[in-house]
């Protein structure tokens, strides 16, 4: 007990953080740095800077963690979607502060046919990671099929905002606005 108490002691004084802690850190910063770059690339640049900010999010900073993240995601691409959403809610139960996770798992629903539950962890998604254009763009998606085009445009101008180089989001708010000049 002595010993763990030194331990603690040193912690505080030399103010050492826990390896997660500052993993979390470095990656926000990182991904500040990404996003900002993002904002001001050229079409030459642009995918690189999302497929880093895709591989950053997909980390999170515990190697068993990133297994079930990976599982999950092998599950869905082979349309297992049952394997999948126990893998995730799994994840999501053992690290429910990484977005990705939460992201994940919405997709799952998602393609279960789940919107509800789907949206409950795309809510999540974005407390945790406010910037994440993916599940923006999920939710601008699901509030298309739920007939609620305003809303869905909003979620894909936010993502587009974000993100001012994805042809996806970009056609999105296109077809969005197009449809609303003809509703007019």
């Amino acid at each position: 007990m002595r010993m763990f108490s030194l331990i603690i002691l040193f912690v505080v004084l030399v103010g050492v953080t826990p390896p997660t802690a500052m993993f979390a850190q470095d990656s926000k910063e990182q991904l500040d740095d990404l996003f900002s770059q993002l904002q001001t690339a050229d079409d030459s640049n642009w995918e690189a800077l999302e497929d880093e900010i895709w591989e950053l999010w997909s980390r999170s900073g515990s190697d068993a963690m990133d297994l079930l993240l990976q599982r999950g995601q092998n599950a869905l691409e082979k349309g297992d979607l049952e394997r999948a959403i126990a893998h995730l809610s799994a994840l999501t139960d053992h690290a429910p502060s990484f977005a990705e996770g939460w992201n994940a798992r919405a997709t799952a629903f998602y393609m279960s046919g789940e919107l509800g539950l789907s949206l409950n962890d795309i809510a999540q998604t974005l407390s945790l990671e406010p910037r994440h254009f993916g599940a923006l763009t999920g939710l601008g998606l699901i509030l298309e099929e739920l007939g609620n085009e305003t809303r869905a445009l909003e979620a894909y101008r936010h993502a587009l905002a974000i993100h001012p180089h994805s042809d996806d989001i970009k056609g999105a708010v296109a077809r969005l606005e197009q449809k609303r000049v003809k509703d007019i």
